[in-house]
């Protein structure tokens, strides 16, 4: 019995595996990776492909911070705006005496002698002459090249003329610097004296204080300088403050309105360029001009109108070619086709076998002879003036100027056949007024001055035979003219004295344009 206990108590115990246990060999195990190797090969590789694709990425620009961009403006400096000098302060004018000039009492010989004119007249002498109209003799700024000596190269009894007609005009403008057509005579203050008489038309109280402002500035003062420089200054400014918006100075008034305004626009020019150029001034100029231009009919003259119309007439359109030429000569902008437009108009008017030139056309053919108010043709006859031959000769010469296409007299048979046909009909003064066309003396002087030679020998000794005698000597007449012309009527003594003066002005006004002595 007790061995079979001793049997129960004995626990067998064995190394062997169990039968549920694989028994694994290191044989088995390298054989099992050496199979799996391909797959952990291809792992490897993908890996490291990825962690080559990693580094690709620029990590660095997620946390960087945004660059900034930098910009510069660079600024242009500040345009300094160019404004026209203000007006300078007015002058205190010490109040002196004024002692009458002394007069030359010189008796002028009334008979034609053959003698020739003094050949120290002023642009006689070929070294005055330039190539502009001559406005100040070439000069401004109050120097006026030549012209101021000028002066005192012409004869006794000009000289006196010039300067009893420049102060009887003086002593009959208003004291607003302009010269009153129909009411100048209560300017006069000679106590005792008689006030002169001689009205013109109200109207045309801007074409005369030009016509007088002319007279002035042809004697060779200015703005700046000369005993007349305050007159000068306050027509000026009258005649700039009557200036309309659209350039026209003074009223659209009647119809002869446009020879108002010419007639301005030539003093304006003048003063603007012989004063130095005066920046204020030349504003106003320029666009007196500008309306001038406008106003041109296309490829001919102007009459009437500031609006294109296609009516024409010589005597407008000489004005104009006047202003025109002071324009230019003072640097103003100057459209060419005025000048061109003009001389086609005078060609039109111009017979070219007489040289004659008439005033417009009228029932489909040109006018014959001067053109006169209708109740006034009696007593003026067209047929003895050459008024608008004269227009007709010294615009051709002017326009040639703008144009910088010098004439040459020689071979331009027209012009002088114009020119022998004023030569034919010199001033004459009448008593009745019936042959005193002082427009005509006007146009005639400056046009035969430029001619030259003989032509001008015999006008310039008409004009002291027929003009200077008949200049006003006594009280407040003392330096005028009467205006018993023609035109007299419109004009008034303003008119008729300013005329007178610019004709005496001739030696020293304008140079010489033809070459001619």
């Amino acid at each position: 019995m007790s061995d079979a206990k001793d049997f129960q108590d004995i626990q067998i115990t064995t190394t062997m595996p169990k039968s549920w246990e694989e028994e694994r060999s290191f044989n088995d195990v390298l054989y099992d990776w050496l199979g799996r190797a391909p797959y952990l090969a291809v792992a490897v590789v993908v890996h490291l492909l990825a962690l080559f694709l990693l580094n690709l990425v620029p990590w660095n620009l997620f946390n960087e911070e945004p660059v900034k961009e930098l910009t510069a403006k660079i600024e242009a400096p500040p345009i300094e705006e160019f404004e026209e000098p203000p007006p300078p302060e007015p002058e205190e004018i010490e109040e002196v005496e004024i002692v009458d000039p002394v007069i030359v009492e010189t008796i002028v010989d009334e008979t034609v002698v053959d003698d020739p004119v003094e050949e120290d007249m002023p642009f006689d002498n070929p070294n005055n002459a330039n190539t502009e109209i001559g406005i100040g003799g070439g000069g401004g700024g109050g120097t006026r090249g030549g012209r101021r000596g000028g002066r005192a190269k012409v004869k006794a009894p000009v000289a006196q003329a010039i300067a009893d007609g420049l102060e009887w005009l003086k002593d009959h403008q208003n004291s607003a610097g302009y010269w009153d057509c129909d009411n100048f005579m209560v300017e006069c203050k000679k106590p005792g004296q008689p006030l002169s008489d001689g009205p013109g038309e109200a109207l045309h109280d801007v074409g005369v204080t030009g016509l007088a402002l002319l007279a002035f500035l042809g004697y060779g003062d200015t703005l700046n300088d000369g005993q007349y420089k305050d007159v000068i200054s306050n027509g000026v400014q009258w005649l700039v403050k009557q200036q309309q918006e659209s350039g026209l100075i003074g009223e659209q008034v009647g119809k002869e309105y446009m020879y108002n305004h010419a007639i301005a626009t030539i003093a304006l020019c003048e003063a603007y360029y012989t004063s130095g150029k005066r920046p204020l001034l030349r504003a106003p100029a320029q666009k007196a001009i500008n309306l001038i231009s406008r106003a041109q009919n296309p490829y001919s003259g102007w009459r009437y109108d500031m609006i294109p119309n296609n009516d024409n007439d010589t005597s407008v359109t000489g004005w104009m070619v006047f202003a025109l030429a002071a324009a230019n000569s003072g640097g103003l902008k100057v459209d060419a086709g005025g000048f061109r437009g003009a001389v086609s108009w005078f060609d039109e008017m111009t017979d070219k076998t007489t040289g004659r030139t008439e005033y417009t056309f009228q029932q489909g053919g040109r006018t014959s002879g001067a053109a006169r108010p209708p109740h006034l043709k009696d007593k003026y006859p067209g047929h003895l003036t050459e008024a608008l031959t004269s227009i007709a000769v010294l615009g051709r010469i002017f326009a040639a100027n703008g144009l910088d296409e010098p004439l040459d007299l020689s071979k331009d048979g027209v012009l002088m056949r114009g020119a022998d046909l004023m030569r034919a009909m010199p001033p004459k003064w009448s008593e009745d007024g019936s042959t005193n066309d002082m427009y005509y003396w006007y146009y005639g002087t400056y046009a035969m001055f430029q001619i030259g030679d003989r032509h001008w020998d015999d006008w310039q000794k008409a004009m002291e035979r027929e003009i200077i005698p008949h200049q006003r000597t006594d009280g407040c007449f003392k330096g005028s003219w009467d205006p018993n012309g023609p035109w007299g009527w419109s004009g008034g003594r303003v008119y008729s004295t300013s005329l007178m003066v610019l004709c005496m002005e001739v030696f020293f006004r304008y140079a010489k344009l033809t070459g001619t002595r």
